[in-house]
């Protein structure tokens, strides 16, 4: 039986050989490349397959390119026609001429919308950024009506006027990433001082300017071969910036291929890869891209991808042995075969194993060894997982599976054999920068023990890309909680309660009961997660930071989340543990008021800003107008109060002013207890020399409440 299905195999292999060399398929090949029929450039940019001028000559109709009469091609994208300046097969981009985004600039206003919905086209996450120039000058990135990116650049008078394309600190120009899978965005311009109030003069509008663009042609326009900036470039001059976007053909498309024969899904030379859109799309579709296997090189859409070198040496001489054996000598060779298929297993463990060690080395497995035997850390071991079982937890990491998808990667849901449910996250594929933060996530999370904090189970380091294990939460975010309410289970003051207390206590712990103090830096309602009772699990540590205990801050590049970052922090560089407070404040006021951190349904004059919106409705006695139904019908006003109080003090503009998180646990554990101990509760919070009417506590004279607890 082991000798026929040996034969029964080598017959599959010598059909699967041969089908590679079907002359319609050549034929049809050759016919797409004959530039007499199909042509293969407009003016000096070249249009390779998938992509055509004419009918017959693109694979599907939305990679038809248009070349005018003064050979410029266009791509056509829901009724707007962009310029193309260059087509890579090889990376699956195209780029095309993009509008800048004006405001206030001598009647230059524009802010256009181009719509990539129910294309095969996607912006680039990895290659563009999103700039923003002008003096003062908020920037930010919309996605149905939230925002989902912008930054902030500040005015030095000294060069305010100063328009040139320059590298982008965060003076008078900034720059930031956009997320991954975008397919359309709006683009708000505001100045920073535009703010409304008691006093303020109304200031002079100023030009502004936003764009997306690719990230490499920036550099090279702003940075000559001398490494000295260039000064002719002039952004109110130009109308539009090249702007990077990923594609692949249409999954029904590259089907129908499939069942005529021009792709192969058993190639040796090339792979096609289905990339599914997040969970959540509603104008998206799947695509397929292809590329030509390690070794290889040429166009996988005409199934013209070549051996290389280094592909022979590592094994392409198995083939050949095996094309010739078998039209050669046949059965008689069948002794040979098994001696080859025996070599080639062992050829393919070698190799897997290199591998293994390539990607271990690259993804930080020796940077993680030097910390854990540096002495600097204290932490117990990492429990390393096999690529193979993290493959088969996660159903080869199906799209079902799928948990969640950010800036630093993908989560999906697994068990492992034992049953035990799990949580892996996929990064994204790490630069040098990246993967120290990385393994900066794995070392601190690896030192911390507390309930409230999400667990590190281990991590994988053998794969293309690292893999984090953690232990899986069930139920969500506080933000999907708390913005995507549900009938069946209606947030409760009792239990926006819990949650402050138990993520205020994790913080606590975090600054200063943890072996080594660790600052958070992107607290917000997304990065806390709700487990099967619903109790509250802090976690992405991967911007966080570790500090010795006589270290009062850490300086590093400005990084954060709009509607969160402490202005102090924002000013300075300086992060201390009091920006941590001050994050937490904005969720406190979350969880009063059930509103975004930031958002663009409240007009300009409430403040897009919840802090601002929620301190200009405490100065103007009407706090009660802006708070969450249940909290109003379910929390006792005392502790409404002293809950507000308390978020109030966390997001004072000056940070020795705001209480530490001990502090803060110390209030919000009181205010839990105040139903059992009423009177030592009010004593422990609320000053005794204030006196407030509990039915008439929103008009409390705010300037004189303070929050007090000791800190013992």
């Amino acid at each position: 039986m082991a000798a026929i299905q040996l034969v029964l195999v080598y017959f599959q292999v010598m059909l699967l050989l041969w089908s590679f060399d079907d002359p319609s398929l050549i034929a049809e090949a050759q016919a797409m490349e004959n530039p007499e029929i199909c042509p293969s450039a407009c003016g000096n940019v070249s249009i390779p397959y998938p992509f055509g001028m004419r009918e017959g000559c693109y694979c599907d109709e939305s990679l038809e390119i248009h070349c005018n009469s003064s050979n410029i091609p266009l791509l056509s994208i829901n009724g707007t026609d962009l310029v193309v300046t260059d087509i890579s097969v090889g990376d699956s981009t195209i780029t095309v001429n993009f509008p800048i985004v004006f405001a206030n600039c001598d009647g230059k206003e524009r802010n256009t919308v181009v719509d990539l919905g129910g294309s095969p086209f996607v912006f680039s996450s990895d290659l563009n950024n999103f700039i923003a120039s002008g003096c003062d000058n908020l920037a930010l990135l919309i996605q149905n009506q939230s925002a989902v990116g912008g930054c902030m650049s500040i005015c030095d008078h000294e060069r305010s006027n100063n328009y040139l394309l320059s590298s982008c600190s965060g003076i008078n120009c900034c720059q930031t990433s956009i997320p991954s899978y975008l397919k359309v965005y709006n683009v708000t311009l505001e100045g920073v001082n535009d703010g409304k109030g008691p006093g303020k003069k109304q200031p002079a509008k100023k030009c502004r300017h936003a764009y997306l663009v690719d990230g490499n042609w920036m550099d090279n326009r702003v940075y000559g071969w001398s490494g000295s900036i260039m000064t002719s470039y002039d952004i109110r001059d130009m109308d539009h910036v090249p702007v990077v976007l990923d594609w692949g053909i249409e999954l029904r498309v590259y089907e129908s291929l499939v069942n005529i024969g021009l792709f192969s899904n058993t190639s040796n030379t090339y792979n096609c890869q289905v990339l599914n859109p997040p969970p959540d799309s509603t104008s998206q579709m799947a695509t397929v891209q292809c590329f030509c296997k390690a070794g290889f090189a040429g166009n996988p859409y005409l199934g013209h991808c070549e051996e290389g070198r280094d592909y022979m040496e590592h094994g392409g001489h198995v083939r050949a042995k095996m094309v010739v054996i078998g039209i050669g000598v046949g059965f008689g060779a069948l002794f040979l075969l098994i001696g080859l298929w025996q070599l080639y297993k062992v050829f393919k463990r070698r190799r897997n194993e290199r591998l293994r060690e390539r990607y271990f080395k690259r993804n930080g497995g020796l940077l993680l060894q030097e910390q854990l035997s540096s002495g600097e850390v204290h932490v117990e071991k990492v429990k390393l997982f096999a690529s193979k079982e993290l493959d088969k937890a996660t159903d080869h990491y199906n799209v079902n599976r799928m948990l969640g998808q950010g800036g630093q990667g993908t989560v999906y849901k697994g068990m492992l054999a034992d049953g035990k449910i799990i949580a892996v996250k996929k990064s994204k594929i790490l630069d040098e920068g990246n993967l120290r933060q990385f393994i900066n996530e794995v070392v601190i999370l690896s030192q911390i023990n507390h309930r409230n904090v999400v667990k590190l189970l281990g991590c994988c380091l053998e794969t293309e890309v690292p893999l984090l294990v953690y232990e899986f939460i069930p139920n969500g975010t506080l933000s999907q909680l708390l913005h995507s309410p549900s009938d069946e289970l209606p947030f409760t003051w009792e239990m926006r309660l819990r949650i402050a207390t138990e993520v205020a206590g994790a913080l606590s712990y975090l600054h200063s009961a943890a072996s080594i103090p660790i600052y958070h830096r992107d607290v917000k309602s997304t990065n806390i997660l709700l487990d099967d009772k619903y109790r509250a699990k802090v976690a992405d540590f991967g911007t966080s930071k570790s500090v010795t205990i006589d270290q009062t801050h850490v300086t590093t590049l400005v990084q954060g989340t709009f509607g969160y970052l402490d202005p102090e922090y924002f000013q300075s560089s300086q992060f201390t543990d009091k920006s941590d407070v001050y994050s937490f404040g904005v969720v406190l006021v979350e969880l009063l008021t059930g509103q975004k951190a930031v958002s663009f349904c409240r007009s300009e004059d409430e403040a897009r800003s919840l802090v601002t919106y929620f301190l200009m409705s405490i100065e103007d006695n009407r706090l009660s107008g802006i708070l969450d139904p249940q909290v109003k019908v379910q929390g006792r006003k005392e502790d409404i109060m002293m809950v507000a109080v308390l978020a109030k003090n966390c997001l004072s503009m000056k940070g020795k002013e705001r209480p530490a998180m001990k502090e803060v646990t110390m209030v919000l554990e009181g205010i839990r207890n105040s139903h059992e101990c009423q009177k030592s509760a009010k004593d422990f919070i609320i000053p005794q020399e204030i006196d407030y009417d509990a039915n008439d506590f929103m008009e409390v004279p705010w300037h004189l409440v303070s929050v007090t607890a000791d800190s013992d």
